[in-house]
């Protein structure tokens, strides 16, 4: 990758994780280590929430990050035009990728109000697990994050809920 805005995004990831209690409105607080890097890679105070594309989780980054994910699915768009797929893939990839996703501003303080659509697609209830993934992070509820498949993520999860005395 070249060019500054590029940099930005190698230089700073998303690296922790941290379970958070939601309330009843869907107000959580975003964890320091998530609000740290969106500072650093931009000016607003907000991060763009979306469901994930494989995954019973939402995906979020900071607004600077959208650039990349355009580049993105433009670049999947070609090979499958050159490979001689049909456009229905890319579109669905653009409308989840952009549609289907919330601008979510946080205050002074690092709270944000999840949206009831986002809570929906990421079945988060009372807890909300953040992990980071490099250049996004993830928002789990613990519950869902221990039935995954993955070994390390419901380690991850069973340990966070353990921290906090909470029932596995």
């Amino acid at each position: 990758m070249q060019g500054t805005d590029d940099q930005v995004e190698l230089e700073h990831l998303f690296n922790g994780s941290a379970l958070n209690a939601v309330d009843p409105k869907g107000r959580l607080s975003v964890p320091s280590f998530i609000r740290s890097v969106v500072e650093r890679r931009s000016d607003a105070k907000a991060i763009v929430i979306g469901q994930h594309s494989v995954d019973s989780c939402l995906t979020a980054y900071d607004r600077g990050y959208g650039r990349h994910l355009q580049a993105e699915i433009e670049r999947k768009r070609l090979l499958e035009e050159a490979a001689g797929g049909d456009a229905a893939a890319h579109f669905a990839r653009a409308r989840r990728t952009f549609g289907i996703t919330e601008d979510v501003p946080y205050d002074t303080s690092g709270r944000i109000i999840l949206p009831p659509m986002m809570r929906r697609k990421g079945q988060i209830e009372e807890l909300a697990l953040f992990v980071g993934v490099g250049g996004t992070f993830e928002i789990w509820n613990p519950y869902v994050a221990l039935k995954s498949g993955d070994e390390d993520l419901k380690d991850l999860a069973a340990y966070r809920l353990e921290e906090k005395g909470l029932p596995l």
